[in-house]
């Protein structure tokens, strides 16, 4: 048990709420820094401090007296039409932290940043991490924000303040308490019969939530400042994916597989549909090009420095199946 404070920003989100059962499961002090109270998070007996990382003088009181900062809080946006407030949250509130954590004497700084924030290549080649994050290499919003927040920590590190920059890929997994995460969504919807057809093109790489969290940890505690981690799993097609969900529930796959023109044509007619449903967006012209980028993320380095070891993707998403049994949306 460390008696030294740590600070999770964001804590009430996917990544957030499994970093802090880790850390109180290790009997960790824990502050959480919300932007509003989330009576979910009280079974944890953690320190609230409510406010928005847009506010400097909010983050100087939630920081006080930390030791280690967990900068979580972010905007995930694949639809396009928020740019301005995603640039807000994730570059300037990035902004904020990290001088809030010099202020406050903070010694260690891991932000969860994402592998989209780099240009990948389209040789399929392993993908390993990069010493410059490039926005201009970067088309969507999203990217470009992590980007730029990303190598605004990277050159904050000091002796002072060790700055670790972590890069997660699609993260699933159990406990999304909110049900807002758009891959489980996908699972529910295929719990439900709501989701009968797969897909003949596309792959992503898939990470445990629970993994990222320890491997966060792990970078507070043996993370190279200045250095940014693939937080990364398992890369699977999007076939095998759903066809892997159907073998966890003793079904037969799909037989129709939907190509990627016909997908595409029906974008706006899905965004509807789940915009009328009040459904996390899953389906999108960005997530559906996304699919068919290389994806394969290679996580050797958290593996040799940080002792990082994820579980399969089949293994997270048994996990996250009987979550989701036990806590219907």
């Amino acid at each position: 048990m460390n008696n030294s404070l740590s600070v999770i920003t964001g804590a009430n989100g996917y990544i957030g709420y499994s970093l802090v059962k880790e850390l109180t499961s290790r009997g960790e002090r824990v502050r959480l820094s919300m932007r509003k109270d989330r009576p979910e998070l009280a079974a944890f007996g953690c320190e609230q401090c409510l406010g928005d990382i847009n506010d400097y003088d909010y983050l100087l009181r939630a920081f006080e007296g930390a030791e280690t900062v967990y900068h979580v809080a972010g905007m995930i946006d694949i639809t396009g039409t928020k740019d301005d407030l995603v640039w807000k949250v994730n570059y300037d509130g990035t902004v904020n932290v990290v001088n809030a954590c010099k202020a406050c004497g903070v010694k260690n700084l891991v932000f969860v940043s994402s592998v989209d924030c780099i240009k990948v290549t389209d040789d399929m080649h392993p993908i390993r991490e990069v010493d410059h994050f490039d926005t201009d290499a970067i088309s969507d919003a999203y990217g470009k924000s992590k980007a730029a927040a990303s190598q605004f920590v990277i050159d904050s590190n000091s002796d002072e303040l060790k700055t670790v920059v972590i890069q997660p890929s699609c993260v699933i997994g159990p406990d999304d308490i909110y049900h807002n995460n758009s891959v489980c969504t996908m699972i529910n919807l295929y719990e439900k019969g709501l989701f009968i057809v797969s897909l003949d093109f596309g792959a992503y790489n898939f990470v445990d939530v629970r993994d990222v969290a320890q491997g966060m940890i792990a970078a507070a505690e043996k993370g190279r400042g200045g250095q940014a981690y693939f937080l990364c799993g398992e890369t699977i097609t999007i076939d095998e994916f759903i066809s892997t969900l159907a073998r966890i529930n003793g079904r037969h796959p799909p037989v129709i597989k939907m190509g990627k023109k016909t997908l595409l044509h029906l974008c706006p007619e899905i965004a509807l549909f789940f915009k009328t449903m009040k459904w996390p967006p899953v389906l999108t012209e960005f997530s559906i090009n996304k699919v068919c980028e290389n994806c394969d993320f290679s996580y050797e380095k958290a593996a040799a420095e940080l002792d990082y070891n994820p579980r399969s993707a089949e293994d997270s998403m048994r996990d996250t199946v009987a979550w989701l049994k036990e806590n219907p949306a």
